[in-house]
């Protein structure tokens, strides 16, 4: 019941941006200054907040990032395989199964039903989240397909606002400098307006999409929201070192439904297609994966 009482919210919000977008009661220039705004100061000011008041040796284990990424890995290696098999060239598809929406609906998720204190354990995977993925899949587009590996763009994930509102987080968590209250009492009002306005522009996004069921889809979404999170699950409970808050935090990263950034990466129709509706149709049994995963876990 807790877990359903947490997810509630999220998904409410998720919804009704659905709505305005659907209806149009947002015009597109709209939609676009709030999502401007919300990944360039609001969710970057959360970022810096969070960091900047947690403990950092709780988020700095070496076997955190292994328990997350080596499933992904995994996934993407796999899905990828069976993808380029059956399309005969690269897909974003393995990216699709692995690239979680850790922004968006991870921190949300994480914040309300664990605490902001938790926290750290979503910064140390946000650190290389887009980085790892991202430049995995331009390697293997690079290397199984036609196109180039574009090293400009792999450097620009780590100069994206959300990067930035970490380090700098991180920094002054390590300086020990105190910043002035007034100042501080800025930054916590941008970071309060971040969560909602997240899953606002997460519920816009979704309503240009249209969900086209295929089995390709109905894969995707089980590797992602089911066989992923199972992995992790799996893996931090072998590795020393991880409390229950870090496998916690970690499962229900793994078990977020796909980002949309990986949308970015589609280049034929077919893809747009089977991503798009994967991405949808993800967000929306997450709503019921996420409660059945947390109850799994004990959260």
């Amino acid at each position: 019941m807790v877990a359903v009482q947490a997810i509630l919210p999220i998904f409410g919000l998720i919804v009704l941006g659905y709505l305005l977008g659907w209806r149009q009661w947002l015009s597109t220039e709209a939609a676009t200054g709030l999502a401007s705004i919300t990944f360039k100061l609001f969710m970057p000011a959360v970022l810096f907040v969070g960091i900047a008041k947690a403990s950092l040796g709780d988020g700095l284990s070496p076997f955190l990032l292994l328990a997350y990424f080596a499933p992904v890995l995994v996934v993407f290696g796999l899905v990828n395989l069976v993808a380029h098999r059956r399309r005969g060239g690269a897909t974003p598809l393995g990216l699709t199964a692995a690239y979680s929406n850790n922004v968006l609906v991870g921190i949300p998720l994480v914040t309300t039903l664990l605490g902001v204190e938790n926290l750290v354990y979503v910064f140390a995977i946000l650190v290389f989240h887009s980085l790892v993925l991202f430049s995995l899949h331009s390697f293997y587009a690079a290397f199984g397909g036609s196109e180039r590996v574009d090293g400009r763009a792999l450097l620009k994930n780590l100069a994206n606002p959300l990067i930035i509102g970490l380090l700098l987080g991180a920094l002054l968590n390590l300086s020990g400098v105190a910043l002035p209250d007034s100042l501080w009492r800025m930054f916590t009002w941008l970071s309060q307006a971040a969560l909602p306005c997240a899953l606002i522009v997460l519920g816009i996004s979704l309503s240009r999409y249209r969900l086209r069921p295929s089995a390709a889809v109905l894969a995707l979404t089980t590797a992602k929201l089911l066989l992923f999170p199972l992995m992790v699950w799996w893996l931090s409970g072998l590795l020393p070192g991880l409390n229950q808050a870090a496998r916690t935090v970690l499962v229900l990263m793994a078990a977020c439904p796909t980002g949309v950034n990986v949308l970015a990466f589609v280049k034929t129709p077919e893809d747009s297609r089977t991503v798009s509706s994967a991405v949808f149709l993800s967000t929306v049994l997450a709503a019921v994966t996420l409660p059945l995963w947390m109850h799994a876990i004990g959260s």
